[in-house]
């Protein structure tokens, strides 16, 4: 609504302009909330696909700069499909849930957590070497498999399966996700033999 002023007093000036001053700064409040909550998976608060692929493209340039050392897990789980299937999305929901405290309360303040879309996960692990990757992720699917729920007298529980990659300069977020992604279902195909 445009509002003509020409007339006014300058006391009713200065006091639009202070009304205006407060608006402008909630709404700018207001998107910058909007911003983070872009990034977070609202059923889990982790990050999700878009805010976990801007935080790996950060770190890809952090370790171009300063060449700390870095990994990526990829996480599926399995049997979750059956889950959602037979007792419905609001327990799978819930399963998610703990799976996702699970590997928060498992890895360190400084690695970072996401949930990619529907059961799979991803963390970057910081000062780590593909040895302590591949042994992290190994250590995750035990710690996963052990997160359960219980529904109505049923206690149900997930597998998963996790593969790791050493960050490396020249390569993309989306690439390093793919070869992250290519070593989980290496992991998932030798479990299967």
């Amino acid at each position: 609504m445009k509002h003509d002023h020409s007339d006014a007093p300058p006391h009713e000036l200065l006091a639009e302009v202070r009304r205006l001053r407060r608006e402008l700064s909630l709404a700018q409040e207001r998107i910058a909330e909007l911003e983070v909550r872009a990034d977070v998976d609202p059923l889990l608060d982790v990050l999700n696909r878009r805010g976990f692929e801007r935080e790996l493209t950060r770190s890809l340039a952090y370790f171009a700069r300063y060449g700390t050392r870095a990994g990526l897990i990829f996480i599926d789980l399995d049997g979750f499909k059956p889950i959602n299937d037979i007792y419905g999305h609001t327990v799978g929901d819930a399963l998610l849930k703990a799976v996702a405290a699970t590997l928060v309360s498992k890895v360190r303040a400084s690695d970072v957590v996401a949930r990619l879309g529907g059961d799979e996960f991803c963390i970057l692990m910081w000062n780590a070497d593909q040895n302590l990757v591949a042994a992290k992720a190994l250590d995750l699917e035990t710690i996963i498999a052990q997160a359960h729920i219980d529904h109505n007298g049923a206690n149900l529980s997930v597998g998963a399966s996790a593969g790791g990659v050493a960050l490396r300069a020249g390569v993309t977020a989306a690439d390093l996700i793919v070869e992250a992604d290519r070593a989980m279902y290496a992991r998932k195909k030798s479990k299967r033999t």
